[in-house]
């Protein structure tokens, strides 16, 4: 991990850490927290600031953690990082995403903080991803001590907005990350920690964490399994401040406007170019003084200093320049704008109008329908849905579509141009099959003719009246749609063109349709809105963020050197064409604790241009723990299979220590496809279980 620019060891308060804290549940299962607060705090209280999440503090995180909780402990908090029930180094087991009884350990957690002798009473949650999303739904269920959060690169809606749905079409991620999950929630805890009882909660985890990505597959449609911590449910639920982070390289940033309009509780928004991490480290850069900014939050909600934060504007947002294609920027230039309020009261929107000569501000003279029939590896040059900026994962050049989608371009522009907000794209169109999805793609094109991804959405056409009860496309008979595209903030500059691609499949980003898809465009009744920048008059100079800091990062010794690699190779005799990704962490020791580790992940998407019911993925994982003669391993092994009626899921465990297996476990699973309209069926389905345990 990157460290920020400036790492500071010196703090206005001296800082103590609690390496290991017991934390109890009502039920007698204890969490693991580890605590940095001020040496003085038992006489001079402090509000705590929690972070809890799945992802093991003594290693996976404890990096980051380093970076940030100190640091926060130095001027005058308790950062505080929880290891969720049934992972890391706490008892019990984790059986699936954002449930109640996560929920309900975080009350207690948050109720046991501030009545410790070093807290004030007040406690603040902060995170990113998971820990950003149950901020937000703790949030929504009031405990008393809670009094702010900031919640970064996360969702109000789990069926609309998250790694597993876009538009009502299923991702890919929903294997990519169900895979990844399902790895994390089965590694052992750390000997040092609980003692000799290590085998027996690692037995208890394997026998009951579960493979979680089952129920999201089951659940194909919006309902009370995705209403459950969707604060969109209610957004008055949550009544404390929330400050809102992302990044536009990120999955998640189309929450944080969303949550600007429909939140009725003091928030604010801050929008930068990073991907899926911390602004102090994030890439692409800039990296802004994310910590001193999270401060002056904290010292107005928690100790209520009058600092003036919230008189200032609603959101932040960084305006991209453009830039010539690159899946992996080290930077993004652009400056800093705001918006009093969101959205803009003096908002306003280009039209442009799709025709077969490509897009233009007035109306084209009728045209024939066009056909829209995608290969099914149209797609090819998308980002991942998420960014983690850790590796090639951003957009290629999108004249690689070319032949794959259908393109419409305008003239070069003959001023410059600033969208900011949600493009729509509204179609008239009509589909040969009842589900067929809608992909569409805005790009800027430089003079020099490369083309520069910058934003893009998904529908799947059945969901286009709402995705708690799709409805078949009827046969042939035109209906109205309209695609969002996701937020974006970017500048287009004169002479640039701008482009809309639109196709029928998006691979390897969304699972193809049950058949063949067949759209019919009718262009005169299509067009595209863009969200137009027009900075207010009365718009505050704000000073710029301050550069990052840090508290010292944890040594390490890097023992193998960590790879990443992304590779599309098209079988020229079969016509098959795959996508392959693999991470590998290399072997790492951390010197704090002695343990050396190592995280490899190797992943695989294929498709035939001319079946989308070939499309097969598989992703591997293989974890490592060891110091001394301990030693523990999880591999897994996970795989879907797209047929025209069920999802054929297959899925592999096994765990090791020093002595051999501990378990194996088999999961293999046929999950119907429902058509579209049709309940979301949930059945139990053909699974066989082998466990074996020492």
């Amino acid at each position: 991990m990157d460290t920020p620019s400036e790492i500071r060891a010196e703090f206005p308060r001296r800082v103590r850490e609690i390496e290991n804290a017991w934390i109890p549940m009502p039920d007698g299962v204890r969490l693991a927290a580890r605590i940095w607060l001020p040496e003085d705090a038992d006489s001079d209280p402090v509000p705590a600031i929690l972070e809890y999440l799945p992802y093991r503090k003594r290693d996976d995180t404890a990096a980051r953690d380093q970076l940030t909780h100190p640091w926060f402990a130095g001027h005058g908090y308790a950062g505080v990082r929880v290891d969720m029930r049934g992972t890391g180094d706490s008892d019990g087991v984790c059986e699936g995403e954002y449930l109640r009884q996560e929920q309900d350990d975080a009350i207690a957690v948050i109720e046991w903080l501030a009545a410790q002798p070093w807290c004030s009473g007040q406690v603040g949650m902060m995170g990113i991803s998971w820990g950003g999303f149950n901020g937000l739904q703790v949030a929504a269920r009031r405990p008393p001590a809670l009094a702010a959060v900031i919640t970064l690169c996360s969702t109000d809606d789990r069926y609309g907005d998250d790694i597993h749905f876009m538009g009502g079409a299923m991702l890919t991620d929903n294997l990519s990350w169900g895979a990844t999950a399902f790895a994390i929630a089965h590694t052992p805890p750390d000997p040092e920690i609980v003692g000799s009882r290590w085998r027996e909660i690692w037995k208890r985890r394997l026998e009951g964490n579960g493979l979680w990505l089952l129920d999201w597959f089951r659940h194909q449609h919006r309902d009370e399994f995705y209403a459950h911590g969707s604060i969109c449910e209610n957004y008055a639920d949550i009544e404390i401040p929330v400050y809102a982070v992302g990044g536009w390289a990120d999955g998640y940033t189309n929450a944080i406007p969303r949550m600007m309009e429909n939140l009725t509780c003091p928030r604010k928004a801050l929008i930068g170019p990073w991907a899926h991490k911390y602004p102090h480290f994030a890439t692409p850069e800039p990296r802004i003084g994310f910590l001193q900014e999270a401060l002056r939050w904290w010292d107005a909600h928690l100790k209520g200093a009058s600092n003036g934060i919230m008189e200032e504007p609603m959101m932040r947002a960084w305006m991209q320049e453009p830039a010539a294609p690159d899946p992996q920027p080290a930077q993004r230039p652009g400056r800093w704008i705001s918006a009093l309020c969101w959205p803009p009261p003096d908002a306003k929107s280009l039209r442009l109008h799709l025709a077969d000569a490509g897009l233009f501000r007035e109306a084209q003279p009728a045209a024939s329908p066009l056909l829209l029939a995608s290969p099914e590896t149209a797609g090819c040059a998308a980002p991942a849905w998420c960014a983690y900026g850790i590796g090639a994962d951003g957009a290629l050049d999108q004249n690689r579509e070319a032949g794959l989608m259908r393109f419409f371009e305008s003239e070069p522009l003959t001023e410059d141009m600033e969208l900011f907000g949600f493009p729509l794209l509204r179609v008239r169109v009509s589909s040969a099959t009842e589900q067929a999805n809608l992909a569409a793609t805005l790009s800027m094109v430089a003079p020099d003719g490369a083309a520069t991804l910058a934003g893009f959405g998904i529908l799947n056409l059945t969901h286009r009246n709402g995705s708690a009860a799709p409805q078949p496309m009827p046969l042939d008979r035109p209906v109205d749609a309209t695609l969002q595209l996701n937020a974006i903030g970017q500048r287009i500059p004169a002479g640039w063109r701008l482009r809309l691609a639109l196709s029928s499949a998006y691979w390897p980003m969304i699972w193809p349709s049950a058949e063949r898809a067949a759209l019919t465009l009718h262009l005169s009744d299509s067009w595209l809105d863009l969200p137009l920048h027009i900075a207010a008059d009365n718009a505050p100079t704000l000073p710029p963020f301050p550069a990052p800091q840090s508290a010292p990062p944890l040594e390490a010794e890097q023992m193998s050197p960590a790879k990443h690699t992304r590779a599309h190779t098209i079988d020229s005799v079969s016509g098959e064409e795959r996508h392959r990704r693999s991470s590998d962490s290399g072997r790492v020791r951390h010197l704090h604790t002695g343990l050396e580790t190592r995280h490899v992940c190797k992943e695989t998407f294929r498709i035939h241009p001319a079946d989308p019911n070939s499309a097969r993925a598989v992703c591997r994982w293989r974890k490592t723990y060891a110091r001394g003669d301990w030693k523990a391993e999880v591999k897994v092994k996970t795989s879907v299979a797209a047929h025209a009626d069920v999802w054929r899921i297959r899925a592999r465990l096994t765990a090791r220590d020093q002595d051999g297996v501990v378990a194996t476990k088999i999961w293999s699973n046929d999950i119907p496809r429902p058509l579209a309209g049709e309940a979301t069926v949930s059945p139990t389905a053909a699974e066989a279980v082998a466990l074996q345990s020492k």
